[in-house]
């Protein structure tokens, strides 16, 4: 007789492959695979129905240490061959993974649409605002005056907002987390997993050997409570470490602004509610930036509308029934047709 077990429950070094993790000593990537290892145990997530797909660059080794399929693809590519892998099995669950120059830079063509097409894919930004694998030059999101072997007098871009450009692509799903916030994040990677279609988080991650502390202004703990607003559905925008700030509405309606809460301040009811359909107040939410705004954590933006591959399966299943199963024979041999002797 045969005797069916009950399949053991995974754990996060279930996850981890073998391989040496090669990135340099105190990156914030190492962080970031931990968190979506842990995540993933938490959801119990099938190793072999799971897919991570990466691009070039330090962020783009990931596929090696995760316990998982993965393709290590070319530059700026990783969202076009999600988005094939997505659409011939979409029973997979597929994670894409690159740094802010492979997303937003080379690969920001491809970026945009998987988030208009709205492809059911979890796509994960590292943001450290420096291209690392190949040495410190500046990238999309670079800030101005950045100083690089590319701009050895500094930057005199204006630099992407990964969370704007992803909202003004269409994105359903937009959030941001950073690689040392280990309580935080894993939640918001959960929150990207149960969404369907295209969710993006944009991960704010240290480089240590080219951009160290470029994000300690608001993510050093002594600055944080300050400096960070961690936003959550139907809860006002409060922040500080007494929590006696938030943001409420300007004047006019269209911005927002810092103001004091309770005592010698305003009421808590003039503080801004987030409501995380509102495409308007995410975009809001998105553009604030230190020292005079903190910056907003959490999901920005969450607006389910149907995905691409769904959409694609259901409209080839119509065709299926109202003319019947393909023949490809029937097909190669339709219209003019020569014979060669």
């Amino acid at each position: 007789m045969n005797v069916q077990t009950p399949p053991v429950k995974l754990q996060a070094k279930d996850y981890a492959t073998d391989q040496e993790v090669r990135w340099c000593p105190g990156c914030g990537d190492y962080a970031i695979l931990k968190a979506v290892q842990r995540t993933l145990a938490e959801l119990q997530v099938p190793r072999e129905k799971t897919v991570f797909v990466s691009g070039i660059g330090c962020a783009a080794r990931f596929p090696y240490y995760m316990e998982t399929y993965g393709f290590h693809t070319i530059h700026g590519r990783a969202s076009a061959i999600a988005t094939g892998v997505k659409l011939a099995n979409p029973e997979l669950d597929v994670w894409v993974v690159g740094g802010d120059g492979d997303t937003l830079s080379i690969g920001g063509n491809h970026t945009l649409h998987l988030l208009r097409r709205n492809v059911d894919v979890q796509l994960l930004l590292f943001n450290n605002e420096i291209y690392g694998l190949t040495k410190g030059q500046y990238s999309p999101t670079s800030r101005p005056g950045t100083l690089s072997p590319s701009t050895p007098y500094g930057s005199v871009e204006s630099p992407i907002n990964a969370a704007q450009f992803a909202l003004g692509a269409g994105g359903r799903f937009v959030a941001r987390s950073s690689d040392i916030l280990q309580k935080h994040l894993p939640e918001v990677l959960k929150r990207a997993h149960a969404h369907r279609g295209a969710s993006l988080v944009e991960i704010l991650q240290n480089c240590i050997v080219y951009n160290d502390g470029a994000f300690s202004h608001f993510t050093d703990k002594g600055v944080q409570a300050d400096m960070q607003v961690h936003v959550e559905h139907g809860k006002p925008l409060i922040f500080g470490a007494n929590a006696d700030k938030g943001l409420r509405l300007s004047a006019d309606g269209l911005a927002l602004e810092v103001a004091k809460v309770g005592e010698g301040g305003v009421a808590k009811e003039e503080i801004v509610v987030h409501d995380e359909k509102n495409r308007t107040l995410a975009f809001l939410l998105a553009q604030m930036q230190p020292p005079s705004f903190p910056v907003a954590m959490g999901v920005l933006y969450c607006d389910p509308a149907p995905s691409y591959d769904a959409l694609v399966w259901a409209q080839a299943e119509t065709a299926k029934k109202k003319n019947g199963d393909p023949d490809l024979a029937k097909l190669l041999k339709r219209g003019h047709t020569w014979t060669v002797a």
